[in-house]
């Protein structure tokens, strides 16, 4: 299905009542894998962190991750949930290159945690998101299609498999189905993987960076026509892994399956593929039942019976929720609700409270990272976080202007140099001559042949018309290429010009 053929989600939204359920895959960051002591650190070389437990040789038995568990039962209590008393992990078979057991060790009708709530803020509309269940899973390896355009299977001429990543901790957070939102449902979308990006961040269980998949989003959209209708059948976008691309996979599915309906077709249900470049999504693979995957209990691990003791000493460890930690950052900075609902919906509440940290005021932190830093972001496709430039740079960025080295318009080159991997903001000013133009020789030549070139402007600023003086102070700034303090400029000119 072409661009062209898709309904617009105006009539899709006049039509059909979007139902959503959001799957989020987190990696956890704790040195080993979760049932043995291989390391996890992205980026190794290829099959360089396994062993005979995560590889499924024969005779090799798994011994779980303490450690995992308890990331799993605090994420749980996070979520509002409730902790299971006794649960236990299951096989789920079935055959994948990167998977190198042939069924994944997962957890299926027995979760870590259960039946939780959280809320997201979407426009000043509260929505309230179920929670089906936390449950613990062992994340697969990887697969490297090569030889082809896209980086995908169709078109490569081989595969590779890298296992680093089989066996590495997992946790899955499964909603049950949102409804109501409406025409926000792709908004409430991002605004819930928002969140609980935020949180998991808070409890420092994972880094969260989609970029490098530690936390992935499987988008599950259906329509139904109307609010009192029974479900239709739902498509899963799998690995959606961006903020951005949640909120576009969501709403490009909702107009395709509408088209489909529309048309008098019906829905398949099936996995499909989000492709960033061109904004569509594209059959994956028919969604298999429960039964399809011969679900059984592992025999080689015992069921996990955590003792309530143990789990209210790990709910004392719990952080301030998200809405209170937004509520206390608002009032440190003095923020507007309008400002720090900008600051949220960016994305960028971490690295402003990072960047402020670093030094830099909130005013001028919440300025660079929702204006220059988000165009940037906006031009090449990623989230904030994605970009080369931290919260510590900008704050320096910051240092620079507040000491008067350079302005605004030389922190955009500034931030041009750190894009371009040119080393830090001092090295960059250096390298490039961006410091602002402090000799007073220089600046007065410069002012004096501005006076000389404009001297209508001129004869208007010594009647004491002082607002004239802008012409004069744009043509020292343009001899100078911004490099002048615009203040110094202008109280040189009305002190040549005054009676």
């Amino acid at each position: 299905m072409t661009a062209a053929t898709l309904l617009s989600y105006d009539d899709a939204l006049a039509r059909f009542d979007p139902v959503l359920g959001l799957e989020v895959h987190v990696e956890l960051n704790t040195a080993s894998k979760m049932f043995c002591a291989c390391p996890t650190t992205f980026g190794a070389a290829p099959n360089s962190q396994v062993c005979p437990v995560c590889l499924g040789l024969p005779g090799a038995l798994p011994v779980l991750n303490e450690r995992a568990v308890a990331a799993a039962i605090r994420i749980g209590l996070a979520l509002n949930c409730s902790i299971a008393a006794e649960c236990r992990f299951a096989r789920k078979n079935y055959f994948y290159p990167d998977m190198p057991k042939n069924f994944q060790t997962s957890q299926y009708d027995e979760p870590i945690a259960y039946d939780g709530w959280t809320e997201v803020a979407v426009d000043e509309a509260a929505y309230r998101i179920e929670i089906e269940r936390v449950h613990m899973e062992e994340d697969t390896g990887k697969s490297l299609h090569v030889g082809g355009a896209t980086g995908r299977i169709h078109g490569a001429s081989h595969s590779l498999v890298d296992y680093n990543r089989a066996g590495i901790p997992l946790i899955e957070i499964v909603t049950k189905p949102i409804i109501g939102t409406g025409a926000a449902a792709p908004v409430v979308a991002r605004a819930y993987v928002t969140h609980l990006r935020e949180l998991l961040l808070s409890l420092g269980v994972s880094d969260v960076r989609m970029e490098q998949g530690s936390l992935r989003c499987d988008a599950n959209a259906s329509l139904r026509l109307g609010q009192d209708a029974p479900f239709g059948t739902r498509t899963e976008t799998k690995n959606v892994n961006s903020l951005r691309s949640v909120e576009r996979a969501v709403r490009y599915e909702i107009c395709r399956q509408a088209a489909v309906l529309t048309d008098g077709g019906t829905v398949t249900q099936e996995t499909r593929h989000w492709h960033e470049d061109t904004g569509i999504t594209t059959p994956g693979r028919s969604k298999e039942q429960a039964e399809d995957y011969r679900y059984f209990p592992e025999p080689d691990l015992a069921p996990i019976a955590p003792d309530v003791a143990w789990v209210e000493q790990l709910r004392a460890t719990l952080p301030e929720g998200p809405g209170r930690r937004r509520s206390r950052l608002q009032a440190a900075w003095g923020f507007s609700d309008l400002d720090m609902r900008d600051v949220v919906g960016a994305g960028a509440l971490a690295l402003v409270e990072q960047t402020i940290g670093a030094g830099a005021a909130p005013a001028a932190a919440k300025k660079w990272w929702l204006t220059e830093l988000a165009r940037r972001a906006n031009e090449q496709g990623v989230e904030l976080a994605e970009l080369p430039v931290g919260p510590e740079q900008v704050a320096q960025v910051q240092a620079l202007i507040d000491t008067g080295r350079i302005n605004d318009k030389l922190a955009r080159s500034v931030f041009d140099g750190l894009l371009a991997g040119e080393g830090t903001p001092e090295e960059i000013v250096a390298a490039r001559g961006l410091e602002v133009v402090s000799d007073e020789t220089a600046l007065g030549a410069a002012v004096d042949r501005a006076i000389e070139a404009n001297p209508g402007a001129a004869d208007k600023v010594r009647a004491g018309k002082a607002a004239a003086a802008g012409a004069l102070i744009g043509a020292v700034m343009a001899e100078m290429r911004g490099q002048a303090d615009a203040g110094r400029v202008r109280d040189l000119i009305l002190a040549k010009l005054s009676p």
